[in-house]
């Protein structure tokens, strides 16, 4: 595998790769190398992608960050990123995420699509994303970070498989005709209190607009969207941060809801 990836490459994957060995975040890579970019940031993504899958484990999907203008500004950035959902990131609707499974996690709730039709940038539109989606779904993603206090820029956050953890989806399988979701609203709950509220426009104005980018930026490293993979539109509202027996649940307008607890 490593013949695809230099030497610094790796050297960076196993830098993230100690924090989840040791329990314990680590610095960030940009304090190594100041002059990191962002293309080699996502070689350090794949690099720990493909590792993993060498293992075992399963690509089941992608996922969104940094969709919001607030999360865009807070970095210095003017686009989103993008990471890996494995198969060992899944948790059940409802159950509780034992600790050992999480560094520094924070909850925020998104929208999920499914494909039924693989999607290949570039010029993929907003309308090749509905047509191409087999439905929509809640979801709470829990974004987690190696790199110790959320020390991190954007290079940080790409090589960090974009800051993923785990997530969950809940609620109700909806197509996505059924459902303006510029206007989709979403209620967000911590221990029974409102943390925040969000609306599917906060995502890059649509949140197919953010999977249609994703499919894009993905032609740069040769990869599809595939039918019945996963996608995690990106935060309709901020993150809140979570601790041990903290519950969440998110209330979505017409597609239901979805829970957990740590």
């Amino acid at each position: 595998m490593s013949s695809r990836f230099d030497r610094k490459t790796i050297q960076y994957a196993e830098h993230l790769e100690k924090a989840v060995a040791e329990r314990q975040g680590v610095s960030p890579l940009t304090e190594l190398d100041p002059d990191l970019t962002v293309e080699q940031a996502y070689q350090v993504q794949l690099y720990g992608i493909q590792k993993q899958v060498d293992a075992g484990q399963r690509i089941v999907g992608k996922k969104i960050g940094l969709t919001s203008l607030a999360m865009q500004q807070l970095l210095g950035v003017d686009q989103p990123d993008y990471g890996h959902l494995l198969d060992s990131m899944a948790a059940e609707n409802g159950s509780q995420i034992t600790l050992d499974r999480v560094l520094q996690p924070n909850v925020e709730a998104e929208i999920a699509f499914v494909l039924k039709q693989d999607l290949a940038g570039p010029g993929i539109t907003v309308m090749d994303v509905l047509k191409a989606t087999d439905y929509i779904i809640p979801a709470l993603e829990i974004v987690d970070s190696r790199i110790a206090d959320w020390k991190i820029k954007l290079q940080d956050t790409i090589a960090d498989n974009a800051s993923s953890g785990l997530y969950v989806l809940g609620g109700t399988p909806h197509s996505v005709d059924q459902i303006d979701l510029a206007q989709l609203g979403v209620v967000l709950y911590k221990n029974g209190e409102i943390m925040n509220t969000g609306v599917g426009a906060a995502a890059l104005g649509h949140p197919a607009a953010c999977v249609a980018w994703l499919a894009n930026k993905l032609s740069e490293f040769g990869i599809v969207l595939k039918a019945g993979e996963v996608i995690l539109s990106g935060a309709l509202s901020a993150a809140v941060n979570a601790g041990p027996g903290d519950s969440f649940l998110a209330r979505f307008a017409h597609l239901g809801e979805v829970k957990v607890r740590f």
